[in-house]
């Protein structure tokens, strides 16, 4: 029975590993193929062009042309967005296998059984948020919605993979997990600003720094700015706001960074003092990358790589923060 057991704990952390490297790549995928402006690269869910995958055979593209005379074939914008949705679904299919492990394997207790059926349902919603975003020509709120469903199931996931490695330890009171957990809410709203931010396109509108156009409070316009309103907008591909409120968007997600750089600068000088001094360091490094592939993005106009990366390392500070949160919790410091 133990030889049974370590077997199956054995599988469901393996699963759980691969399962964030995926979804990490995911993440990745997904902020490349909207930065490429590929969004809508197949006008329909979940195939393209009704076909499992690019059309490329001329009898094909001719069918697809026909098909969708508004959204003539494009094969260098429809292949990103395939690769993503091709990953995306073996992420699904890879925590479809991590929940049915652990229903096989309740009766054990080696994975929290009810993180593993809400990351399930999590993917499932993603799937529809994807969807969505197809057949809503990218509405700035599904579009946001869904990149940061990403990084909900990817931080969830390194969560359950902690957990399964850690056997499901006592969280004990301790005054930097406390603050961890409230760091996470911040890098989480800021991600959830640069989610909205890059949705309307709005990262470069702001073409210097620290200033924007010219001024350090430029004019704002809250009400137009974080509007949800759909009236009269079919497709929102390269934005439908206005320069002032998207100027307040980018002015926002500026702010919000400076607010999470004070607090995460707290957070850190905290660690060094209780002993926490290794990742510390960590977190410094993080947080500095993320701050100047910010700075980049604006002085140099949105670099691909450059605004690539800095999806990848706003997931990485979110991941980092949750695993201290996760470690601070331990009984006996690992």
């Amino acid at each position: 029975m133990d030889d049974l057991s370590t077997q199956s704990r054995s599988l469901s952390y393996k699963l759980s590993l691969i399962a964030i490297v995926l979804a990490f790549t995911v993440v990745l995928l997904g902020a490349y193929t909207r930065l490429v402006d590929a969004g809508l690269g197949c006008p329909d869910w979940p195939g393209c062009y009704g076909f499992l995958t690019v059309p490329n055979e001329p009898h094909e593209i001719h069918h697809a042309n026909e098909a969708f005379p508004h959204a003539p074939l494009e094969a260098h914008k429809a292949w990103p967005e395939m690769i993503h949705r091709y990953f995306a679904g073996s992420l699904g299919l890879l925590v479809a296998a991590l929940a049915l492990t652990g229903f096989i394997n309740r009766k054990k207790n080696e994975q929290p059984l009810l993180l593993s059926y809400a990351l399930l349902g999590i993917i499932i919603f993603q799937s529809a948020l994807g969807m969505w975003t197809v057949t809503m020509g990218l509405l700035p709120i599904i579009v946001m919605g869904h990149l940061l469903g990403g990084f909900i199931t990817l931080t969830l996931l390194l969560v359950l993979f902690l957990n399964i490695r850690h056997q499901n330890p006592v969280a004990w009171a301790n005054p930097i997990r406390s603050l961890a957990l409230i760091g996470v809410a911040i890098v989480f709203f800021q991600i959830a600003l640069g989610g909205w931010t890059s949705a309307n396109y709005a990262a470069i509108i702001c073409p210097d720094f620290p200033a924007c156009q010219g001024k350090l409070i430029p004019p704002l316009d809250f009400s137009a700015a974080f509007t949800v309103s759909t009236e009269g907008v079919n497709n929102y591909l390269g934005g439908h706001l206005g320069n002032d409120a998207r100027v307040t968007i980018h002015w926002m997600h500026r702010l919000g960074a400076l607010i999470t750089t004070a607090y995460l600068l707290f957070l850190i000088f905290k660690m060094f003092v209780v002993g926490w001094g290794k990742f510390a360091l960590w977190l410094s490094l993080v947080l500095i990358t993320q701050l100047s592939l910010g700075i980049s993005n604006v002085l140099f106009s949105l670099p691909l790589s450059v605004a690539v990366a800095h999806n990848g390392v706003a997931v990485l500070l979110l991941m980092s923060l949750a695993t201290l949160a996760h470690y601070s919790g331990l009984k006996n410091k690992l």
